[in-house]
């Protein structure tokens, strides 16, 4: 079941809230940026997560993956979110990064199915040879 909570970057010049069923699971991809930043994130519709301050905080750091918007304070780096906008499949979401969540029951968080994704290969679909990096 959906539940609303606050986030925030580290230094708090961002703020959000976000309404997420950490229960239907979270995703650890194997891509370069998630890999490296070790990103664990729960998924969020496009009405599902509300910017409340810091937009103009915010930095856009897109790379090569057109599809996705990888949002970051320019004040303390951390990356709250990113948005993905899949035009092929017409499918639209935010990765809510778990470590910006407010308030979340760690016990709910580590008993919730974790989803692989193989970014790295472009294969979103299966699960990477190796996990435990992630």
């Amino acid at each position: 079941m959906k539940k609303t909570y606050a986030g925030a970057c580290h230094c708090g010049a961002i703020r959000f809230e976000a309404d997420v069923d950490i229960a239907a699971g979270t995703t650890k991809c194997n891509c370069t940026i998630c890999a490296k930043s070790r990103l664990w994130s729960v998924d969020a519709g496009p009405g599902d997560l509300r910017l409340l301050q810091g937009a103009d905080e915010m930095m856009d750091y897109r790379f090569k993956n057109e599809v996705a918007h990888h949002y970051f304070c320019r004040h303390c780096g951390i990356r709250p979110y990113q948005w993905v906008n899949l035009p092929a499949t017409g499918r639209q979401y935010y990765n809510v990064s778990v470590a910006c969540l407010e308030g979340l029951d760690i016990d709910e968080l580590v008993a919730a199915p974790i989803n692989y994704a193989d970014g790295l290969h472009d294969n979103w679909d299966s699960i990477p040879a190796e996990v435990r990096h992630l």
